[in-house]
């Protein structure tokens, strides 16, 4: 959730409407400065709107539970019974940290720990996950040495023996070490830093002009898959995400895994044995080496918040955290700069003179809006300030809603008596405790004023600027043979040096995430002088040209990329209108038409049906699909099998044969035959889905690797050696590109190419 929660847009929507309009007007118009001004006044007469904000954030509350321990353990408990490993082992790091001491700090029974860490261990030798099975079983065996009264423990300890002997059995049959891989694991990539750009590759360039404003461009010939940028966020804040349901029903504490849950809130590295904050139940990490240092940095800070920033969003959380980062001195330097005839950090790029070609790039970029003293642009705070807030842009309703929600922020600051940390005014032995309040006027200090104005600059910006960290998610429990994952926003950033790109609708680099670090790809060969282009979330292989401009419309430009320039000039039906068409019911012919009746586009037939109808009918079957999917998640293979082909047999008589539905309904299906082991079928399915995916996004696209590595692991569990070998290839030429030759898919890839290749000859000639 980017934005505050829906309540409270609701109400600073109505405080806007009950404004004088003078003291609209007033805001409107007004500088990030006035409006943090005008802000504060407003809160200070408006009470009661402080008050349904602090309600709210009885919502979402962070604080501890300690009883909720034992609750989980059961839970999960019952999860484990049902064969459900990942769903068990979320619950039950939920309840066993990472230690038994710090497990006994947090009130967990002592006596219940034994065999919440046998369960967890068993779930982890599930799961394969040997080393991290042999480290909770080294940590239950010291607790009962510990303990020495060896009578209550005989029934663990003979699990334990148990557990002991299935591990060394896993150990005995080790996967092949990546050294063994062969094949395409390769040498280190080249890798040659710009030295006018942090962490840009020496073929890029910084460039301005009047219309693109800031933007990279290639100083020499790139090919597909070279790395341009490799980025470390300056900021990132972990986004709660999508729940994902372990059981059904209402409980007293919340059963459903959330990113917050499974990844760490500082690094961002996926969890098994949290670290908790010792503040709040809301925060945890993977280790204490990030524990101590979010709480150095800004948790500190943030902790005795979390309700009020969960409520807010997640942009105002990034904002108080991009300040906190930067220190009170840099962001009153540049705060202070913007008020004293600085131009340039009211509009960034509106004195700054065009770069005269490529090759004098280097040394006109001092001129360029963030770069330093020296020309150099970095990816610091100063280049994120000078990031365009397009403060006359916004509509005032939210700018309006920004402005009230990061003084409430700042006004809370105060109140819980963490100004002088937020300063920067504290010794380190100071931080373990916030102070209590010592200011007991309404009026916010000059100095948080400055951190408010600077917090709403920074949510301005985020709305063009903001960078979602994605990470492949597994769909599903994850315990079957084949994998499906999909990209899940994990994250929002500052990437001051990725921020350079522009869109396009059809662009020429791919980007991946490693954590908090960025690393842009040329997707496709650039030659030199050409401009490096990100897409933003719009592409032209899945969106008409209409949907894509009013997607794009937040970021305050009107795209005029190759591909929105043809379908808006020649008129003619992109081909996502045309592919992901409604066919007529008795020729199958594609229907045509604008308005709610459409007619068969075959002159020789003369049917007609209402768009209103054909819509209902596919909504109605994405809710026939979705019930298939469900009973495919409780087991019932055969009966979804039987509702999917109904549904294809439906979606024939009135969808295109290459719409996207179609492949997707392909996909399930080699979903639902791989859980039965049934590899060939899966495969013909699955291959199928290839073929609309191909025509959609083209052979060499990010999602068509996506499908042929779900199609290798179908092959290489079904021992098509020969075809999986192939599959395997062409998989590993796709993803490489847009990955990187070091990413977990192509590794896995190569895992199991090795695995076919060490098969004896003779079976190798007969497959």
């Amino acid at each position: 959730m980017a934005l505050p929660v829906a309540e409270w847009q609701g109400r600073t929507a109505r405080l806007w409407a009950a404004l004088e309009p003078a003291l609209r007007e007033r805001l409107e118009a007004a500088s990030l400065q006035d409006a943090v001004r005008l802000g504060c006044d407003l809160l200070r007469s408006e009470e009661k709107e402080e008050r349904a904000l602090e309600q709210l954030c009885h919502r979402a509350p962070t604080d501890k539970k300690p009883e909720a321990a034992s609750w989980y353990r059961e839970q999960g408990n019952r999860e484990f019974k049902r064969g459900r490993y990942q769903a068990a082992l979320r619950l039950y790091s939920k309840v066993c940290l990472e230690d038994i001491a710090r497990a006994e700090s947090h009130g967990y029974p002592d006596r219940l720990l034994p065999k919440v860490l046998l369960r967890k261990a068993e779930c982890l030798l599930c799961l394969g996950r040997l080393q991290d099975a042999q480290d909770i079983l080294r940590v239950l065996e010291s607790k009962i040495a510990l303990d020495g009264v060896m009578t209550p423990h005989l029934t663990r300890l003979k699990k334990l023996s148990q557990l002991k002997v299935k591990l060394g059995e896993k150990e005995k049959c080790p996967e092949p070490t990546r050294e063994a891989h062969g094949g395409t694991q390769g040498e280190p990539e080249i890798w040659e830093e710009n030295n006018r750009i942090s962490g840009a590759s020496s073929s890029l360039s910084l460039s301005f002009d009047a219309e693109r404003g800031r933007h990279l461009v290639a100083s020499q010939d790139i090919v597909a898959g070279q790395s341009l940028v490799k980025e470390e966020a300056f900021v990132s804040v972990l986004c709660p995400g999508e729940s994902l349901p372990l059981q059904d029903g209402d409980t007293a504490w919340d059963t459903r895994a959330t990113n917050a849950d499974l990844y760490c809130h500082c690094c961002l590295r996926q969890l098994l044995a949290s670290v908790p904050c010792q503040g709040c139940s809301y925060a945890k990490y993977c280790s204490q080496e990030c524990a101590d240092r979010a709480w150095q940095q800004y948790h500190r800070t943030e902790c005795p918040l979390g309700a009020l920033l969960l409520t807010l969003g997640v942009f105002c959380h990034v904002a108080l955290r991009t300040v906190l980062l930067a220190g009170f001195a840099e962001v009153s330097r540049l705060v202070e700069g913007s008020h004293h005839g600085d131009k340039n950090l009211q509009n960034p790029e509106g004195s700054c003179k065009p770069l005269s070609g490529v090759a004098d790039a280097g040394t006109g970029s001092r001129g360029v809006p963030g770069c330093d003293s020296s020309g150099r642009y970095q990816s610091s705070y100063q280049a994120l300030f000078h990031l365009l807030p397009h403060n006359e842009q916004h509509s005032p309703e939210h700018k309006f809603l920004c402005t009230l929600s990061v003084v409430a922020l700042c006004k809370q600051l105060q109140a819980a008596g963490l100004e002088a940390a937020v300063l920067s005014q504290e010794s380190p032995q100071q931080w373990s405790k916030p102070k209590t309040c010592e200011k007991t006027s309404d009026e916010l200090s000059p100095e948080l004023k400055t951190v408010a104005e600077a917090m709403l600059r920074h949510v301005l910006q985020l709305q063009c600027n903001a960078q979602a960290i994605t990470v492949m998610q597994e769909l599903g429990p994850g315990d079957g043979a084949v994998v499906d994952k999909k990209p899940v926003r994990l994250a929002t950033a500052f990437f001051p040096v990725l921020s350079l790109l522009n869109h396009s609708c059809c662009p020429n680099t791919s980007v991946s995430f490693s954590g908090t670090a960025a690393t842009v790809r040329a997707a496709q060969p650039i030659s030199s002088g050409q401009e490096v282009l990100h897409c933003y979330g719009p592409h032209w292989c899945r969106m008409r040209v209409a949907e894509r401009q009013q997607l794009l419309s937040q970021y305050f430009f009107e795209c005029r990329c190759p591909a929105c320039l043809q379908e808006l000039e020649s008129g003619v039906k992109s081909v996502v209108s045309i592919r992901n068409s409604f066919c007529c019911p008795k020729c199958q012919a594609q229907m045509q038409g604008e308005e709610d009746t459409l007619c068969c586009s075959n002159e020789a037939c003369a049917t007609s049906a209402s768009r209103h109808h054909l819509s209902g009918r596919l909504q109605d079957l994405q809710q026939q699909i979705k019930k298939a999917l469900d009973l495919l998640r409780v087991g019932k293979a055969d009966q979804a099998i039987k509702m999917l082909l109904n549904c294809q047999m439906d979606a024939g008589t009135f969808l295109s044969p290459e719409h996207l539905l179609m492949g997707e309904m392909e996909d399930h299906l080699a979903q639902v035959y791989a859980t039965l082991g049934k590899w060939q079928e899966a495969a013909r399915h699955l291959k199928k889905s290839i073929e609309i995916v191909e025509m959609h996004h083209g052979p060499s696209s990010v999602e068509t690797g996506h499908e042929l590595f779900k199609l290798a692991q179908i092959l290489f569990n079904g021992f098509a050696v020969s075809e999986a070998l192939s599959t395997i290839q062409r998989a590993e030429g796709i993803l490489s590109v847009h990955f990187g030759p070091q990413s977990a898919q192509i590794q896995e890839l190569q895992e199991m190419k090795a695995c076919l290749s060490e098969l004896p000859r003779n079976i190798l000639q007969r497959t």
